[in-house]
């Protein structure tokens, strides 16, 4: 199937999607790596104020290169998503809903995605030009010392992903 869905309409859709699914998403994706993230959790398990809310937010594992001249960003391709597997069960515990990556995920991260209900997208590595084409703003909103690993909120138009894990169990990576 093939869906043209807004971030703001994600959790309804979320029981509707199957692996493989072409997604075409639009609406407010933050973008956050390693660095980031391990910031965030600490944040969270501090009962700090965080740099967005992670209730139904979408974070987009990717660290884009700076903008040429007249342009919003340079190239934002995806990174590759097990690398924050570690990360995933605090911030599904508090309302994470989808994730955006390059590549499978573990075990355990396929398991508190399904106890959440939440969804993982992969995006199209090696594509990054392209895929910036599709972010229509970015502002770095946390961390900036983290350089291209800051926070970043992003404003999507009809980026195209393919569902990778669906919250049925399936997995576009089968192990």
């Amino acid at each position: 199937m093939k869906y043209y869905i807004n971030t703001d309409e994600l959790r309804e859709f979320i029981p509707k999607l199957c692996v493989g699914d072409e997604v075409f998403l639009s609406g407010t994706v933050y973008c956050a790596r390693d660095a980031a993230h391990k910031r965030i959790v600490n944040l969270i398990e501090e009962k700090k104020t965080l740099p967005f809310s992670i209730k139904n937010a979408v974070i987009y594992y990717c660290g884009p290169t700076p903008a040429r001249l007249g342009k919003v960003i340079g190239s934002a391709g995806p990174t590759t998503s097990s690398r924050m597997d570690v990360f995933m069960p605090v911030l599904l515990k508090n309302g994470l809903a989808a994730t955006i990556g390059k590549g499978g995920r573990s075990t355990e991260t396929e398991k508190e995605m399904l106890k959440y209900g939440a969804i993982y997208f992969a995006a199209i590595g090696g594509a990054g030009a392209i895929a910036a084409k599709c972010i229509k703003s970015c502002e770095v909103i946390a961390f900036p010392e983290l350089g291209c690993e800051s926070v970043k909120k992003m404003e999507f138009s009809d980026f195209p992903l393919i569902v990778g894990n669906d919250i049925h169990g399936n997995s576009l990576f089968n192990k």
